[in-house]
């Protein structure tokens, strides 16, 4: 199976996963995507959605599925999105798509969040894809140098602008085994929003497209 199959066998898989009657939360990116669209077939039987991005939300709209804003609900049944990398206590890696905190604010929201993925973002350890941290882009330069200082290699991702209207800085080379505390330590550094590990908040089904069918895994 290509990857492009897999992602879509394990989008169709997270439709068990959503409640008849209620609005959902829904991710950003190509595996999302595919979860959107498959969606659409059973637009009749819940009531909306919340999107983590622009993009989403214009995909959702397009299959006429009702947006909802995140602040006219007061909880969300399940999040369904995927990761970049996961590791084996669900923490997550996110952001390719330049979406990680609306992501990880509908997640928080959430009462279940459901991954979709591929094979390949399952890893022992994470940090072998760069870490995304939103920042406020007059604190690029002083970011960039505190990132530097936990050991990684910050670069901007120049051209991007974030649906926030904040810029992108990707942390390449860390090797992140406790990404709890890690995920917390960037936070606090002045001027950024938040980054691209959700390890406070991790999945709570993993759904893993193999070339063997879809495996289920639950914490």
């Amino acid at each position: 199976m290509t990857q492009d199959e897999l992602k879509k066998a394990v989008a169709l898989a997270a439709l068990e996963y959503v409640p008849e009657g209620e609005v959902i939360g829904v991710g950003t990116g190509s595996t999302a995507n595919f979860f959107i669209d498959g969606l659409a077939g059973m637009r009749a039987r819940i009531t909306g959605a919340v999107a983590s991005s622009e993009a989403s939300a214009a995909r959702l709209a397009a299959h006429g599925i009702p947006l909802f804003d995140l602040n006219e609900v007061e909880s969300l049944s399940v999040y369904v999105d995927g990761a970049d990398e996961i590791d084996a206590s669900f923490a997550m890696i996110k952001g390719g798509g330049a979406a990680l905190t609306r992501e990880k604010i509908v997640a928080a929201v959430a009462k279940k969040f459901v991954c979709i993925a591929d094979a390949s973002k399952k890893v022992p350890v994470l940090g072998k894809f760069p870490l995304p941290v939103e920042v406020i882009p007059l604190a690029r330069a002083q970011v960039t140098r505190a990132l530097a200082a936990l050991g990684g290699r910050p670069v901007w991702r120049e051209g991007v602008i974030t649906d926030n209207g904040n810029v992108i800085i990707d942390v390449h080379g860390l090797a992140i085994e406790q990404p709890v505390e890690f995920e917390a330590r960037i936070n606090q550094i002045v001027g950024v929003v938040t980054n691209g590990l959700f390890a406070q908040r991790p999945a709570d089904v993993l759904l893993l497209g193999t070339p063997q069918g879809v495996e289920t895994f639950s914490r």
